[in-house]
C-alpha cells in the first residue's frame, strides 16, 4: 500500500526534536492533496526520514494523535484522519515548520498582486525601499468552503523577482520562500491581537461588520537581519486561537 511522503527539514538542535517534527509532518498532512495517501510510512521510516530516534518519532505522532490529525492502529499502520479541522489550535516553540503548519490546509484565492508603496507602519523595516511586492489572499476551509482568513504580505522587490505567484496557490508564502524560491530564513517574530472587523475584513470573511477578529503580523528576517516579508493576517475569531509555550531551559 502506498503511503504518504511528507517533506523534508533541517533540525535545529536548540528546539526540541520532537515538536519540530511533529510540526514539520504537521505542515505536510494540512498541506497535502486530496489524491495523496491517508495512510504513512512506519514510525521507523519516519523516524530515518527525519533523521531522529523511534522514540523522538512517537512522541511527534502522539502529539499529532492528540490532536486529531491523524490515528494510530495496532497491527495495521498510522492514518491521516480526513475530517481534521484545518483551523486547531497551533502551539508556537519557535519553528518556522509551526508557522508553515498554521498557514496550511487551506484553499487559497489569490485576489491581487503588484507594486505597492512601503506602508507606514512598515518604513523602517525596510530602509532605503520605497516601494515592496504586495499580495493579497483570501483562504477558505477546503471541506466547506467557509472563509477563515485574508492575507496581505510585502515583500523585498528582490526576492519578489525570484517568487512565482502560482506557487501561492499551492503552499504558504513561507513554505514558498523557504523551499521554493530557496531564501534562508533566520527567525519570524510574530504578534498577535484582538481587533474588530473592519467593512473589508467582514466583507471577505464573511462575519459581522466589528466582529472580534485576530490581527496577526508575522515579520520575516534573512541570515543578514534584513526583513524579507511582513505578513498582515486577519483570522475569524471563532476559527483560530494561539498558543504559546515557552521553554525555561
Amino acid at each position: 500500500m502506498t503511503s504518504f511522503a511528507p517533506d523534508s527539514i533541517v533540525l535545529n538542535r536548540k528546539l526540541p526534536l520532537w515538536y519540530q517534527v511533529s510540526q514539520s509532518l504537521r505542515a505536510s498532512i494540512l498541506g497535502r492533496s486530496p489524491q495523496d495517501p491517508l495512510r504513512l510510512p512506519t514510525e521507523e521510516q519516519l523516524a530515518a526520514h527525519y533523521g531522529v530516534s523511534v522514540l523522538t518519532m512517537r512522541q511527534a505522532l502522539k502529539e499529532l494523535e492528540d490532536e486529531g490529525l491523524i490515528s494510530r492502529h495496532r497491527r495495521r499502520g498510522t492514518f491521516i484522519e480526513p475530517d481534521a479541522l484545518s483551523g486547531a489550535p497551533v502551539r508556537l516553540l519557535g519553528s518556522v515548520d509551526a508557522i508553515v503548519a498554521q498557514q496550511s490546509g487551506m484553499t487559497t484565492e489569490l485576489l491581487g498582486h503588484g507594486p505597492a508603496p512601503v506602508p507606514a507602519a512598515y518604513t523602517d523595516l525596510f530602509p532605503g525601499i520605497d516601494t515592496v511586492a504586495a499580495y493579497h489572499r483570501l483562504r477558505s476551509d477546503e471541506k466547506t468552503g467557509e472563509p477563515t482568513n485574508h492575507a496581505r504580505n510585502y515583500l523585498r522587490p528582490d526576492v519578489a523577482e525570484r517568487l512565482d505567484v502560482a506557487d501561492l496557490a499551492r503552499a504558504p508564502m513561507t513554505k514558498v520562500l523557504r523551499d521554493v524560491v530557496g531564501v534562508r530564513i533566520s527567525r519570524i517574530t510574530d504578534s498577535v491581537e484582538a481587533r474588530l472587523a473592519d467593512p473589508e475584513t467582514a466583507r471577505l470573511l464573511e462575519v459581522p461588520l466589528v466582529s472580534p477578529i485576530l490581527h496577526y503580523t508575522g515579520i520575516t528576517y534573512d541570515e543578514e537581519g534584513r526583513v524579507l516579508d511582513v505578513a498582515v493576517i486577519q483570522y475569524r475569531g471563532d476559527r483560530f486561537s494561539f498558543t504559546v509555550t515557552l521553554d525555561a531551559d
